[in-house]
């Protein structure tokens, strides 16, 4: 397990870098190119939609190429993208590439994020955890290097950065390939049917299905978590790609430090998911994620009040902290409804979070278009309330799952 976690943090680093590098120069990319914020979440929406396409699309794709065939490929196209965004294209070609970018983004989360969640097994909530601290390392050290380079006027290089990462990413997989997939893989197959592709086994289960106990409240709760997932993903790309821009505005700090800001707020994410798999197994995955989800609704409420730099400094560290473990441990809470369905469940519930990955920064940047800083912080305050009445519902519904599944039939 050790090595698939190792890996899994190499993958997940780059992840990070990529998936926020474009809102660590979103400020000086929009002025260079001479459009607006809205476009700049079009950009932002066109990664996150060819990201979904690349999530769904995973698990057929994991049968038909294989897993590890898959996983360097989307590597690869990872790294192709960065560094054609790094020549600065015109702003057309850059639209069109975000869908690539995308695609090869959503497909290489999706894959390690199973891989690791399968081969973890019992201690999955820990080794997603700590994958994920790889990804706010990333989306940690993209804003200083981001600083960096618009500090000297060479802003498009960052993207150069995460290209540089993504090749390092495809040469340690392909070198330290995990034998444990391909052994968990033979044997998954071997129980869900024969290579000719049998019907039998999927037809038994399928007829068991309708008398388990608790399948009503376990649908629930995976519908509870799929809105979850497009809510937090697209909540958490709207704040990161857009406080800069906010900071800019309401509090008048240059683009350097407004991007530093990014680093307060991941930094706290990177903090957090150091303990948030401990703490998670102390107090179960929905206590977690409704404590957790009540903390950021505060601080973006206490956003919405009080604009100037400091309190907005010190708020963005708070509710990296309480975000931080929300994604992996919300993951391993609905995985656990669906046994035996990892990779398919992993996909759909990463799906949904790239769709509102996609949609959700598109309506803030409008938000800040149309209205001002003000408005879109409101805005924001307003997803962590929905986030959190989610959260509710999901820990509601998996409480019901677990009743009706020990009660005697």
């Amino acid at each position: 397990m050790v090595r698939i976690v190792w890996l899994g943090c190499l993958a997940y680093l780059t992840i990070g870098l990529g998936q926020l590098v474009v809102g660590a120069v979103m400020e000086p990319m929009v002025h260079a190119y001479g459009v607006q914020y809205g476009d700049g979440g079009q950009l932002v929406m066109n990664q996150f939609l060819g990201g979904l396409c690349g999530t769904l699309c995973a698990p057929w794709l994991i049968r038909l190429l294989g897993r590890k065939t898959l996983l360097l490929g989307a590597m690869a196209l990872m790294a192709v993208v960065e560094l054609a965004y790094a020549l600065q294209p015109p702003w057309t070609v850059m639209l069109l590439l975000g869908p690539f970018a995308g695609f090869g983004f959503g497909m290489t989360e999706t894959v390690v994020g199973a891989s690791v969640i399968i081969a973890a097994s019992d201690r999955a909530n820990v080794a997603m955890s700590r994958v994920e601290v790889c990804f706010g390392l990333g989306a940690l050290l993209i804003p200083f290097a981001s600083a960096l380079l618009i500090e000297i006027d060479r802003w498009r290089l960052a993207f150069g950065v995460v290209g540089g990462l993504a090749i390092v990413s495809f040469i340690m997989w392909a070198w330290l390939w995990p034998a444990v997939l391909d052994a968990r893989s033979r044997g998954r197959a071997a129980d869900t049917g024969d290579a000719t592709g049998s019907e039998a086994p999927r037809k038994r289960v399928a007829a068991a299905a309708p008398s388990r106990p608790g399948v009503g409240a376990v649908r629930v709760a995976l519908l509870a978590c799929a809105a979850f997932f497009f809510l937090y993903v697209g909540f958490e790309m709207s704040f990161a790609h857009y406080l800069p821009s906010l900071l800019v505005q309401r509090s008048g700090i240059g683009e350097s430090a407004a991007a530093l800001a990014l680093a307060v707020f991941w930094g706290g994410m990177t903090v957090g998911r150091l303990f948030a798999g401990h703490l998670a197994d102390r107090i179960g995955g929905g206590a977690y994620l409704l404590s957790m989800c009540g903390t950021t609704a505060a601080a973006f409420i206490l956003m919405g009040a009080f604009g100037q730099a400091v309190p907005m400094f010190v708020l963005a560290a708070v509710s990296g902290l309480a975000m931080s473990g929300m994604f992996a441990i919300a993951l391993v809470f609905a995985t656990r409804f669906a046994p035996g369905m990892t990779e398919r469940t992993t996909s759909l519930l990463m799906a949904c979070g790239l769709l509102g990955g996609a949609v959700l920064p598109k309506l803030t940047g409008w938000a800040l278009d149309a209205g001002s800083a003000d408005a879109a912080r409101w805005v924001l305050a307003l997803f962590a309330l929905l986030l959190l009445a989610i959260a509710a519902a999901a820990a509601a519904a998996g409480r019901s799952a677990v009743r009706e599944r020990t009660q005697p039939v």
